[in-house]
């Protein structure tokens, strides 16, 4: 790769060095904004891959006053690397890449709430998954913010042109230096997935540039939060954003190691200091399932105040790192088929059973958590409100870095961020289930019989006032959304009453 605009210090540097072709700057990033092709047309036979209406669970956006748009970006892109001191240098400047964004936003502007979440869309099932609009959904429509989800390179890219090779023809993260091997390898590629940092960047941009046509013609954005899971997050926050500033908060999914910068590059060491997520610049809310412990326990840090490094982690008691909202944007198995790459049912998207035989997790354990993060965030970083602090899910040290959970009588985890479903138990909560490949990340709720129900409770007017009690107490530190509360309140209907032990 041709190396160019050595930096030894990111913030100072990096702006420099970033393209500035493809668009006008965007007016509070200084970033380019990429050019902008759309809304492309909907049709019987093409139409968005993992559109909301043609989802495995579909979901009526119009109905719930929300419109649903894809477009097409280009833009130019650096490649970049860094070291362990997090100084960050440019690889290879100004390569060309088209990605899309499907953007789904308030049909009525007056009902936008200026907030727009961008998604990095899951790429593990080689095609496009919007995993977190599944854990934000009814949050965020309940809010009126909007979401993109943006392609990013690899796999996946093979498997929307498969899905329609027409309307995906011009997506492309093309290497600008292919024919060249990464360093001591044969290794060659045509894809160039170090694009996707610039990329990001420049959609943010786009997102804030006020522009009365594209994805939020006429909007005004008061803030841009970027989300998804896994280690892309942890790269981007540590390495891009202290020096683009594209992004006005993190919401991020454990687990947090960092991913690598580039197709030659390796993902930082465990023990390496790139892993630690500090002085972003921008509040970061980090969100952790109890099932996610085993992976972040090692990690955990200090929540922070301080202006450069406003941090706060919320782990999640009794919920397990996959449960049935992390697949509500699953396309339907049709288009997967298409897409090359369908496994299992609608009941269960995986291609093994665990031994015996589970259901993924419905009760929104974990959805709450992340609905309380985003509210946090937003307050935070719009508002200036500090969030409360959530005491961590209590464990025991054992020798080296290995844990116990500590439990309550019900077998379900103490501290962390509470929910009436753990402090009004009707079921004990485990968040691993034994069997193979995706089963112990699975969590899955063991109910209590009858006899028991009857001793702690005694009858439905009995448990329904002390979920009641919980869902007043946990909205009043700020661990419950209103829009939550209300929703946990409604669930204590008369066909649960009905289903009550007498």
């Amino acid at each position: 790769m041709t190396r160019s605009c050595l930096i030894p210090c990111a913030a100072i540097c990096l702006l420099a060095c970033l393209s500035l072709t493809g668009g006008a700057a965007a007016q509070t990033t200084g970033i380019a904004v990429p050019q902008v092709t759309g809304p492309l047309p909907v049709t019987a036979a093409s139409y968005p891959f993992a559109a909301a209406d043609h989802a495995m669970t579909p979901f009526d956006l119009a109905a719930a006053g929300y419109i649903e748009e894809e477009f097409v970006l280009r833009g130019n892109a650096n490649v970049y690397g860094w070291n362990a001191a997090r100084a960050v240098t440019v690889l290879a400047p100004n390569a060309p890449y088209t990605t899309r964004i499907l953007v789904r936003r308030p049909r009525a502007s007056r009902a936008f709430s200026g907030t727009v979440i961008v998604e990095p869309m899951f790429t593990p099932r080689r095609w496009d998954w919007p995993m977190m609009w599944g854990y934000l959904r009814a949050g965020l429509i309940a809010r009126g913010d909007a979401w993109v989800g943006v392609t990013m390179p690899g796999a996946n890219l093979a498997g929307l042109k498969r899905f329609d090779s027409e309307r995906y023809a011009a997506l492309s993260f093309a290497n600008p230096t292919p024919a060249v091997p990464c360093p001591g390898t044969d290794t060659r590629s045509d894809v160039e997935e170090g694009l996707r940092w610039d990329a990001l960047s420049q959609v943010a941009a786009l997102l804030k540039s006020r522009a009365t046509s594209g994805p939020l013609p006429g909007l005004r954005v008061g803030a841009v939060y970027l989300t998804v899971q896994g280690g892309d997050l942890t790269t981007y926050m540590n390495a891009i954003q202290p020096a683009a500033r594209a992004y006005d908060g993190f919401l991020a999914r454990a687990p947090f190691a960092a991913s690598r910068l580039h197709r030659c590059d390796t993902a930082p060491a465990a023990d390496d200091p790139r892993q630690a997520v500090r002085n972003v610049g921008v509040p970061v809310i980090a969100v952790a399932a109890e099932g996610d412990l085993v992976n972040t326990y090692a990690a955990r840090r200090a929540d922070s105040d301080a202006a450069s490094d406003r941090y706060r982690l919320y782990e999640v008691a009794g919920a397990g790192h996959i449960d049935r909202f992390a697949y509500l944007g699953f396309p339907t198995l049709p288009d997967q088929e298409r897409a090359g790459n369908a496994q299992g049912t609608v009941e269960w998207p995986f291609a093994a059973p665990c031994t015996p035989p589970v259901a993924l997790m419905d009760q929104s354990v974990l959805r709450i958590g992340f609905d309380v993060a985003l509210e946090a965030l937003d307050g935070w970083v719009r508002r200036g409100t500090v969030p409360t602090r959530v005491p961590r899910i209590e464990t025991r040290a054992a020798e080296g870095t290995a844990f116990t959970v500590m439990r309550d009588e019900f077998g379900n985890a103490r501290g962390g961020l509470r929910t009436p479903y753990l402090d009004v138990p009707t079921a004990t909560y485990v968040t691993t289930s034994p069997g193979p490949a995706n089963c112990p990340e699975i969590g899955h709720v063991e109910p209590f019989d009858a006899a028991r129900l009857k001793m702690l409770y005694g009858s439905f007017d009995d448990y329904a006032r002390k979920v009641r009690g919980s869902i007043t107490q946990l909205t009043a530190r700020g661990w419950l959304t209103r829009t939550d509360a209300g929703v946990l309140t409604r669930e204590l209907t008369d066909a649960q009453r009905a289903r009550w032990p007498r």
